[in-house]
Parts: structure tokens; sequence; C-alpha cells
């Protein structure tokens, strides 16, 4: 019984040009210096997501955090993902 290859092709080329724009994205990447401030900020963000409004603002905090472990005595890793956001509008003239 022959393989159907159209069907499994279609991903293979899907599949393949999304990890050479990662690979390209991740080799053109130049290494930043890190604002002090701001990593100072991201790690006092609170966990869970938060929204809130001032006077020509809204703001936004999010952090998620977790440990995993592959297997019970197995390595592991911590993911902490922090987002902060603001929305400014104002009138100009």
């Amino acid at each position: 019984m022959a393989l159907p290859l159209a069907p499994i092709a279609g991903l293979v080329l899907r599949y393949g040009a999304v990890a050479a724009l990662a690979y390209a994205a991740a080799s053109r990447a130049r290494p930043k210096r890190l604002d002090p401030a701001a990593e100072a900020a991201l790690d006092q963000t609170p966990e869970g997501a938060a929204v809130g409004h001032a006077p020509g603002q809204m703001n936004a905090t999010g952090r998620w955090r977790r440990n995993i472990r592959l297997g019970p005595d197995g390595p592991g890793m911590e993911i902490d993902l922090s987002a902060l956001a603001r929305l400014r509008i104002r009138k100009i003239a």
C-alpha cells in the first residue's frame, strides 16, 4: 500500500518555513544591555493579571511563574513570564 506523501509534504514545508524564520531571527539578534530598573520592576510584578487606570492612561500587568520538572527526580527549570503595558492617549493641538 502506497503512503500518500502530499499531505505530509505540506506539513513538512510549513514547519520547515517556521523553523527557518525562527533560526534567521535568532541568528540576527544582537546582545542588548539590560536596564536594571526595568528588571527590578518586572521582578516586583505580582503574580496574576491586573488592569487599572489613571487619568489619561490605562495600565496592565501580568506574571506567570511555574516550576517544571521532567520526572520525579529529573532536571527542572523555572519559567517566569512577566509583562507590563501602558496605553496613554493624549489630545494634541
